[in-house]
C-alpha cells in the first residue's frame, strides 16, 4: 500500500557541473496524497523532482525512499515502487501506442517470467482510464501533443507504482483535457491511495488539486502545507514577483490567483 512507502528529501543541494539550482533543500512527502510543486521557471522545481525520481545525483544531501538512500538502492526495486512522468520523454522511433504503454510494466518482469494476464489487465486499464484504447496501434511520433502526453500517462500508469511523480503532466493539453488528467490523478490517489507529486505551472490548478503544495524560491523551499496556507498574496510575490489577490474558488472553495498587471485593472473606487 501507499501509505507502506516514505519518499524524503533531506538537505538536498542538486546543480549540473559547476551550476547550483537547489540548495540545502529538505521536503517530506506526505503518503497517500497528492503533493503539488509550484514556482517560477527555473527556480528548482524540475531538478527537484529528477532528484527524487533517482535521475539526478545530489552534489550533497539524499533522497530517502523508505528509510533508504534512493541512490543505494536497485534500480528495479525503486521502479517497482516508485514512477516518473518526466518533462519531455522521448520515444524511440516508430513505436506504438501500445507498445510504448506496455514499456511501464518492465520493472514487474523477471529475467525468466512470461508476459501475463495481470500485465494485460494493467496496460489495457492505463489506455482505458487515458482514453487512448483507439490509439494503440497508432505510432507515438504521429500523435497530436495532447494524445502524446495522455499515451505517456498511461506507460506511467502502467507501471502500477504506489509513489508516481510528474513533471508537468498537463503540458500540451487544452483546459478540458488538463482537467481531464488532473481528476484521473485525483481518482488514482483516492481510489487506489496512490502518493502523486506533480510540478504544475497553473497555480490555480494546483491549489485547487493538491492535498500539500510545496513553493520553490530559487532554489530553497519557501513554503509548505495546506493551500490555504500556502497560497497567499505574500507568497506569490515573493517567488513570483507578481502582485495577485487570493479569493475563494467559487467551484472548490480552494485559493484563486486572481493576477494584477498594469492593464485590464478596475480602478479602486474613493
Amino acid at each position: 500500500m501507499t501509505t507502506d512507502h516514505t519518499l524524503a528529501a533531506e538537505a538536498l543541494t542538486l546543480g549540473y557541473g559547476d551550476r547550483t539550482v537547489v540548495t540545502d533543500l529538505s521536503l517530506a512527502v506526505p503518503a497517500g496524497q497528492v503533493t503539488c510543486i509550484v514556482g517560477a521557471n527555473a527556480c528548482g522545481k524540475s531538478t527537484l523532482l529528477r532528484a527524487m525520481a533517482r535521475l539526478l545525483k545530489p552534489q550533497s544531501g539524499q533522497v530517502v525512499l523508505d528509510g533508504r538512500d534512493v541512490h543505494r538502492m536497485n534500480t528495479r526495486e525503486v521502479a517497482r515502487t516508485l514512477g516518473l512522468l518526466p518533462q519531455s520523454p522521448i520515444a524511440p522511433e516508430g513505436i506504438a501506442v501500445g507498445d510504448l504503454v506496455a514499456r511501464g510494466r518492465h520493472p514487474h518482469q523477471r529475467l525468466v517470467a512470461r508476459w501475463s494476464a495481470a500485465d494485460d489487465a494493467a496496460v489495457e486499464e492505463a489506455l482505458r482510464v487515458t482514453g487512448t484504447l483507439d490509439l494503440v496501434d497508432r505510432p507515438v511520433d504521429e500523435l497530436s501533443g495532447g494524445q502524446r502526453q495522455r499515451a505517456w500517462i498511461a506507460m506511467a500508469l502502467a507501471q502500477q507504482t504506489d509513489l508516481l511523480l510528474l513533471d508537468e503532466p498537463t503540458t500540451f493539453l487544452d483546459v478540458a483535457h488538463q482537467v481531464e488528467v488532473l481528476d484521473l490523478l485525483t481518482d488514482l490517489n483516492r481510489e487506489r491511495g496512490t502518493t502523486v507529486v506533480m510540478v504544475l505551472h497553473d497555480l490555480n490548478l494546483a491549489a485547487r488539486y493538491s492535498d500539500h503544495l510545496v513553493a520553490v524560491r530559487q532554489g530553497r523551499l519557501h513554503a509548505a502545507g495546506d493551500p490555504d496556507e500556502v497560497l497567499t498574496p505574500d507568497v506569490v510575490r515573493d517567488v513570483f514577483g507578481l502582485e495577485s489577490q487570493v479569493v475563494p474558488d467559487p467551484v472548490s472553495g480552494r485559493p484563486l490567483v486572481l493576477p494584477v498587471g498594469r492593464h485590464r485593472v478596475v480602478a479602486a473606487t474613493a
